[in-house]
C-alpha cells in the first residue's frame, strides 16, 4: 500500500514538475515572440514610412501574430496522425517553416516596394536633372531648382524633394538634408548627383554641365540594364519552371494516385526524400539567381 502511494506520488510530482516547466517555457516563448513581433512591427512600420505608407506598428505585429499560426495549422493539420510519428513531425516542421515565412512577409513586401520605388525614382531623376539644369540656366538657385522639381514632378521624386525642402525650412543644413535624401532613397544614381552637388558647391563647378553629363550617364546605364534584363529573361523563366516543377508534379500525382502518394508522404523515408528534393531545388535556384543577376 505504501509502495503504491509512493509510486503515484512520484508520478504526480514528476507530472507537476513537467507541467510547471512547460508553463514556464511557453510563457517565455510567448513573451519573446511578443517582443520580437513588436520590434519587427516597429522596424517594418519605419520602412513603410520610407515609401510613404503609414501603417501603425501594432497593426503589423498583430497581422504577423495572426498569419503565422494560421499558416502553421494549414500545414500541420493535414499531416497530423496519431498512428504515424513521422507524419506528425513532418507536419510540425512544415508548419513552423510556413509560419516563419509568413511572419516575415511584411518585411519582404517592404523590400519589393522599396525596389520598385527606387527604379521609378531613377527613371524620373533623368527628367528632374534636365529641369534643374534649365532652372539653373535661368538664374535660379539650387534650392529653387529642387523646388521646381517638387512642384511639377510626379511621385516619388516630388515627395522626396518636398521632404528635402521641408527639412531645410525647419533649419537642417543643406548638406545634411541632401545626405538624408540620399540615405532615404538608396539610389546609386542619386548618390552620384548628391556627391556632384557637394563637390560643385565646395569648388565652384558648373552644375548645369554636371547635371547634363549625369543625365546622359544614367540614360546609358538604364539602356544597358534593360538590355541585360532582356537577355536574362529566359534564364529567370527557366529558374522558376525548374523550381516549381517538382512540387507541381508531386501535387498532380497526389491528386491522381492518392493511394500511392499518401503513404509515401506520411512515411519517414518520404519526408527525408522531400526534404532533400526541396534543399536541392533551393540550391539550384540560388545558383541560377547568382548567374542571371548582373550588376551594371
Amino acid at each position: 500500500m505504501n509502495a503504491t502511494i509512493l509510486y503515484w506520488s512520484a508520478i504526480a510530482a514528476v507530472g507537476a514538475a513537467f507541467a510547471g516547466f512547460a508553463w514556464l517555457f511557453v510563457s517565455a516563448l510567448n513573451e519573446g515572440a511578443g517582443n520580437y513581433a513588436s520590434q519587427m512591427g516597429e522596424e517594418t512600420s519605419r520602412q513603410f514610412e520610407d515609401v510613404f505608407m503609414f501603417i501603425p506598428p501594432a497593426k503589423i505585429a498583430q497581422l504577423g501574430r495572426l498569419a503565422a499560426p494560421t499558416a502553421f495549422f494549414l500545414f500541420f493539420i493535414p499531416l497530423f496522425s496519431l498512428s504515424s510519428a513521422a507524419s506528425t513531425m513532418a507536419g510540425v516542421a512544415l508548419g513552423l517553416a510556413a509560419g516563419a515565412f509568413v511572419f516575415t512577409l511584411p518585411a519582404r513586401y517592404v523590400r519589393i516596394l522599396r525596389e520598385r520605388r527606387r527604379v521609378k525614382f531613377n527613371e524620373q531623376l533623368v527628367d528632374a536633372l534636365g529641369t534643374m539644369s534649365n532652372a539653373l540656366r535661368a538664374g535660379f538657385s539650387i534650392n529653387q531648382a529642387f523646388e521646381s522639381v517638387a512642384n511639377i514632378g510626379d511621385k516619388p521624386i516630388a515627395q522626396e524633394f518636398n521632404v528635402l525642402l521641408q527639412q531645410m525650412r525647419v533649419g537642417l543644413p543643406f548638406d545634411a538634408a541632401l545626405a538624408s535624401l540620399d540615405k532615404r532613397v538608396g539610389s546609386d544614381d542619386l548618390t552620384l548627383v548628391c556627391t556632384s552637388i557637394d563637390i560643385a558647391r565646395r569648388t565652384g563647378g558648373n552644375l548645369t554641365d554636371i547635371f547634363d553629363r549625369i543625365s546622359e550617364t544614367i540614360r546609358g546605364r538604364m539602356r544597358i540594364e534593360r538590355r541585360v534584363r532582356t537577355l536574362t529573361a529566359q534564364g529567370r523563366l527557366q529558374g522558376i519552371i525548374v523550381s516549381l516543377m517538382p512540387f507541381v508534379l508531386g501535387l498532380a500525382m497526389t491528386v491522381m494516385k492518392p493511394d500511392v502518394m499518401l503513404p509515401f508522404l506520411t512515411s519517414l523515408k518520404g519526408g527525408i526524400c522531400i526534404g532533400i528534393a526541396a534543399a536541392l531545388v533551393l540550391v539550384g535556384w540560388l545558383f541560377i539567381r547568382k548567374i542571371i543577376r548582373i550588376d551594371v
